[in-house]
């Protein structure tokens, strides 16, 4: 495999974001907070959330102290509130188990609620500078490219991770710019539906240039439409007990003008049996 990591290394500092997770001082819990709201929401609409949710609440003990319903509050319109509960829960893991500081190591970071391979990893190496390979969707539509000649990376699996693992240099600071660069190539410059060739770092060395572009296909599992779904049904719902807070709505007035009973129905039944809503004597509310 040819050398990636040294024309990473040179275009990184001249051309990533001005964004907070990477400043030197943000602090691991600042770094594990921006990787769960960044989990399928766009870097704009998270920063202002992000920068909210730190000044109430700077550290795990923190929001720990709080009640679930209050990080439910905060999380706002940034969608998918079940990462709210997860962080909370995370919150409360690193107060009881690691004194209030996040972990560092990775298996550590796995145990705690709503983590997965891609954040503890993410955490490790953002936060602390350790060597892993970290690999998000940008990266996999790098590595495919550059590495397998494919216009859309497949579905997610091992294979990204010693991908990128090939490409890491020893170095575990330069491994660290490494994977940071090949994210901030994917979403700036190698993006999935117009890619700037002509201002990428490893145009010289790209499998996909090099083969004339084939167009490959797209095999990802595509986003149910938003509009007329559950997930909107889901959202109304709990704009509406976020803004009744901390008093509860009464079931029957909860989005009474939906115009899909069974699908109102089902929200509310979805939110409760995710712990995001609380049913009790004829009332729904915000957890804890």
């Amino acid at each position: 495999m040819p050398d990636l990591a040294s024309p990473l290394i040179g275009w990184y500092p001249e051309n990533a974001r001005d964004l907070p997770w990477r400043h030197p001082e943000f602090g691991a819990w600042g770094v594990l907070v921006s990787e769960f709201m960044l989990q399928q929401t766009p870097v704009n609409r998270v920063i202002p959330h992000l920068e909210a949710w730190l000044a109430r609440w700077p550290t795990p003990a923190a929001l720990a102290a709080e009640a679930p319903a209050e990080a439910v509050r905060q999380w706002a319109n940034l969608g998918y509130p079940r990462r709210a509960l997860w962080l909370h829960r995370a919150a409360v893991e690193i107060r009881d188990r690691h004194g209030g500081i996040v972990p560092r190591d990775v298996e550590a970071l796995l145990a705690l609620s709503g983590i997965g391979d891609y954040t503890a990893r993410a955490v490790a190496v953002f936060a602390y500078g350790d060597r892993h390979p970290v690999v998000d969707t940008n990266t996999r539509r790098v590595l495919a490219r550059v590495v397998d000649g494919r216009s859309q990376p497949g579905a997610a699996s091992q294979r990204d991770l010693a991908a990128m693992e090939r490409i890491l240099p020893a170095a575990v600071d330069e491994s660290a710019i490494v994977n940071a660069a090949a994210m901030e190539l994917g979403a700036t410059v190698c993006t999935a539906r117009a890619p700037r060739c002509d201002a990428c770092p490893l145009a010289a060395l790209c499998a996909w240039r090099a083969a004339d572009f084939p167009d490959t296909g797209d095999d990802r599992p595509k986003q149910a439409r938003y509009e007329g779904s559950d997930r909107q049904a889901r959202g109304a719902v709990l704009r509406m007990l976020r803004d009744a807070a901390p008093a509860p709505v009464a079931l029957d007035e909860v989005i009474a003008d939906w115009p899909d009973a069974r699908q109102r129905d089902r929200a509310i039944d979805s939110l409760i049996a995710d712990g995001l809503a609380e049913a009790t004597a004829g009332m729904l509310r915000l957890p804890g």
